[in-house]
């Protein structure tokens, strides 16, 4: 997706067998995913539904090849985990409600360049690789960004709606010195997003009650003192189905594993082909149209993060950071975008789930720079 833009709204076609070009968009908003048009290979639309020209192109395998069989690990989950076969309540649409006007922030507060342009920006084609100074700066922003979100989730509960979750961290993010970064971007109108049920992210915080047994995914994004970190969770509102429990945990369980192959000289695509073989196992459905990205003191860079099986070329330096933020679906399912251009929903209603986190890339390994 493109900052801060949603998918393009017009149902994907089936991808038919063999290998297709991608036009990725040029500039992503603040969500850190970006949306791939691929009824029109001409064009691609930002997470926001605003038409931007692509730069360039990636080439991506189509189809999934699984050669090397499941792994010994996932026969052993396979043992102590056991998808429940409780069938979910039917539960109403989303629904849209109203949306309030955006919060003040405080003059003294430094906003990102893109504040006020409520354009899509270019997406720059560099790597946002650290010095000791700026991994310090990312540190602390993507601390900031992790007690955030632990504080929005104490929030969720029935009949809270999720303009109250929005005004609660905004006044958080404030009062630590720091800039809501989806606010402004692109005209994303508010400081969060908040996405409910079917909702595959980008959702408007607005009027919208929760109700018992929903789920929530609450994305945050703060700017402090030049430098962005970004962090994301799926909530249960309430008590959920077993089935819905076990989803989540696959969702995060996806994540996790896709961060556990990151380290200095790795080739990105083994990102996704972890995450993929993971949520295959369990039988849901990642969806290709969002990805991560890198993040720094901008907001959105190269690489792109697919979280699907690929053969994208490229490899992970030391000192570098990045986002991954699979989203899983309980079926495999269409994304379609509000008229608001930015809230994406799955067509037929099934479930959304996604976890993110901000990482660094190590000589080792990775360190987690959203984790508490």
């Amino acid at each position: 997706m493109s900052p801060g833009a949603s998918c393009s709204g017009v149902p994907v076609p089936p991808r038919p067998a063999g290998t297709h070009t991608f036009l990725l968009p040029a500039a992503p908003p603040f969500v850190s995913k970006f949306t791939i048009n691929r009824r029109d290979p001409r064009t691609a639309s930002s997470c926001f539904g605003k038409a931007i020209t692509p730069k360039r192109c990636f080439v991506v395998a189509g189809g999934l090849t699984w050669v090397d069989g499941v792994e010994e690990e996932l026969m052993e989950l396979q043992k102590t985990q056991e998808q429940s076969s409780g069938k979910l309540k039917k539960r109403p649409p989303l629904r849209r409600g109203k949306v309030y006007p955006q919060l003040p922030v405080p003059e003294h507060i430094p906003r990102p360049s893109y504040v006020g342009a409520n354009i899509p920006q270019e997406l720059p084609a560099v790597r946002q690789i650290h010095n000791a100074e700026g991994i310090a700066g990312m540190r602390a922003a993507c601390k900031l960004a992790a007690r955030v979100l632990d504080f929005a989730g104490t929030l969720v509960k029935p009949s809270v709606t999720t303009n109250e979750i929005d005004r609660a961290v905004h006044h958080m993010i404030v009062e630590a010195g720091a800039y809501p970064s989806p606010l402004g971007y692109g005209g994303f109108p508010k400081s969060i997003c908040t996405s409910v049920n079917e909702c595959v992210c980008h959702g408007l915080p607005d009027s919208t009650q929760l109700q018992n047994g929903d789920i929530i995914n609450i994305d945050v994004n703060v700017f402090l003192n030049g430098y962005h970190g970004g962090t994301s969770r799926t909530f249960v509102c309430g008590e959920a189905d077993e089935s819905i429990k076990h989803f989540l945990k696959a969702a995060e369980e996806c994540s996790e594993k896709g961060i556990s192959v990151c380290r200095d000289g790795v080739n990105y695509r083994k990102i996704g082909k972890k995450i993929s073989k993971l949520a295959y196992f369990y039988g849901y459905h990642v969806v290709e149209r969002f990805v991560g990205h890198g993040i720094g003191t901008m907001l959105h860079s190269e690489p792109l993060i697919l979280h699907h099986a690929n053969e994208n070329s490229g490899r992970m330096v030391e000192g570098q950071t990045f986002t991954i933020e699979p989203i899983l679906t309980m079926d495999k399912a269409e994304c379609v975008t509000w008229e608001n251009g930015w809230t994406t929903v799955t067509a037929d209603g099934s479930w959304a789930a996604q976890f993110e986190h901000t990482v660094l890339v190590t000589r080792t390994g990775v360190e987690i720079l959203t984790k508490l």
